[in-house]
C-alpha cells in the first residue's frame, strides 16, 4: 500500500516552494508587455471565433497570459497571503476588462455578425465545463510546482479555454444579445473559480507555509466561503447539463423519425430545420418532388408521437421540382 502511495506522491520532483511562489507572483501583473500580448491574443481568438476556425482559437489560447492571476489567487488563498490575493484579483479584473473591450470593438467593426458553432458552444456552460476547469487546473498547478515542468502548461491553456468565453461575451455585447453575454461570462467565471480552487487544493496538499497567521475560526470561514461559491456555480451547471442531455435525446428521436418514416421509404429530404426554442417546437422539412396530402401529414404527425416527439409541429413545406434541384446543384 505504501508503495502505491509513494507512486502517486506529489512531493517527488517538487520544485522549491520559494522558487514556485516567485514564479507565480511574476506572472500576475497585467502591465506593459502582458497587456499587449493579451490584447493581441484576444483579437486572434475573436477572428478565430468569427470565421469558425478551431486552429486559430487554439493558437490564441496558447499565447494568452490569462492563467497567471487565477493561479496567483489560488496560491494566495492556500497560503493566506491576502495582499497577493488582492493583487491577483485586481489584475484578473484588469485582464477581463481589456479582453471584453478589445473583443467588443472587434465584433462591432466586423462585417460578419452571424453566430458560428464555435461561438454558440461558449454560451451554454454545463457540468462538463466544471470538470474540465477542475482537472485542467489540477494539471496546471501540479506542473507549476515541478522541477521539470515539461509541456502540460500549453495543454492546460487549451483545455480550460479562458479566451473564447471572454471573446463570446464581447460578441454578445456587440450584437446586443445579453443571453450570449451572460452565458459566456458565466463559463468564464466557472473556469476562473475552479482553476483557482484546484490550485488552492494542491497548495494545501503540498503544505505551502502560511504567509500570515490565520486563526482556526477565520480559516474555517474561508473554507466555508469556497464551498458556498462552488455550490452556487455547480448547481446551474448541472441544470444546463440536464437540458443539454434532453436536447440530445430529442434530436436523436427526430433523426430516427426522419430516417425511418421518410428517408427509408424513398422520400428524398433536401432540407431539414429543427426549431427548439419555440413552444411548440417546429420541424421543417422539404422534399424532392413529393407533395403530402392532409391525411399523410396527419399520419406522420401521429408517427412522431410514437417516437416520443411531443409538443412539435410538422411543416413539410412545398416540394422542390426535380428540374430546379438538378439545375441549382
Amino acid at each position: 500500500m505504501n508503495k502505491i502511495l509513494r507512486f502517486f506522491d506529489l512531493h517527488q520532483g517538487e520544485e522549491k516552494k520559494e522558487a514556485v511562489l516567485e514564479n507565480v507572483v511574476s506572472n500576475i501583473s497585467f502591465r506593459g508587455a502582458n497587456a499587449w500580448i493579451l490584447a493581441c491574443a484576444i483579437v486572434v481568438a475573436s477572428v478565430g471565433l468569427n470565421v469558425n476556425s478551431t486552429a486559430v482559437i487554439i493558437g490564441a489560447m496558447l499565447i494568452s497570459p490569462l492563467m497567471g492571476p487565477i493561479v496567483g489567487a489560488g496560491f494566495a488563498l492556500g497560503t493566506f497571503d491576502f495582499p497577493l490575493l488582492k493583487k491577483s484579483l485586481k489584475n484578473l479584473l484588469i485582464a477581463t476588462l481589456i479582453s471584453l473591450v478589445v473583443s467588443f470593438i472587434y465584433f462591432l467593426l466586423s462585417p460578419f455578425k452571424e453566430a458560428q458553432s464555435e461561438l454558440l458552444a461558449r454560451t451554454s456552460p454545463n457540468i462538463y465545463d466544471v470538470m474540465i476547469a477542475i482537472f485542467g487546473g489540477l494539471v496546471g498547478v501540479i506542473a507549476i510546482t515541478r522541477v521539470d515542468k515539461g509541456n502540460p502548461i500549453p495543454g492546460v491553456a487549451i483545455a480550460t479555454a479562458l479566451m473564447p468565453p471572454l471573446c463570446t461575451a464581447g460578441y454578445g455585447l456587440a450584437i446586443g444579445n445579453f443571453s450570449f453575454f451572460a452565458g459566456a461570462l458565466f463559463l468564464y467565471i466557472i473556469n476562473c473559480v475552479f482553476i483557482c480552487i484546484s490550485t488552492f487544493v494542491i497548495v494545501k496538499y503540498l503544505r505551502y507555509p502560511k504567509t500570515h497567521y490565520v486563526d482556526q475560526q477565520r480559516e474555517k470561514r474561508i473554507t466555508q466561503s469556497i464551498t458556498i461559491i462552488t455550490i452556487i456555480l455547480v448547481l446551474p451547471s448541472i441544470y444546463f447539463a440536464y437540458n443539454l442531455l434532453q436536447e440530445k435525446k430529442y434530436t436523436n428521436k427526430v433523426n430516427q423519425f426522419v430516417q425511418q418514416e421518410l428517408s427509408n421509404k424513398g422520400y428524398t429530404v433536401i432540407y431539414e430545420k429543427l426549431e427548439m426554442n419555440g413552444n411548440p417546437k417546429k420541424l421543417e422539412l422539404a422534399f424532392l418532388s413529393k407533395k403530402f396530402s392532409k391525411k399523410e401529414v396527419e399520419s406522420l404527425q401521429h408517427s412522431m408521437e410514437t417516437f416520443g416527439i411531443t409538443n412539435t409541429t410538422l411543416d413539410l413545406g412545398l416540394p422542390i421540382p426535380r428540374w430546379l434541384f438538378i439545375r441549382t446543384v
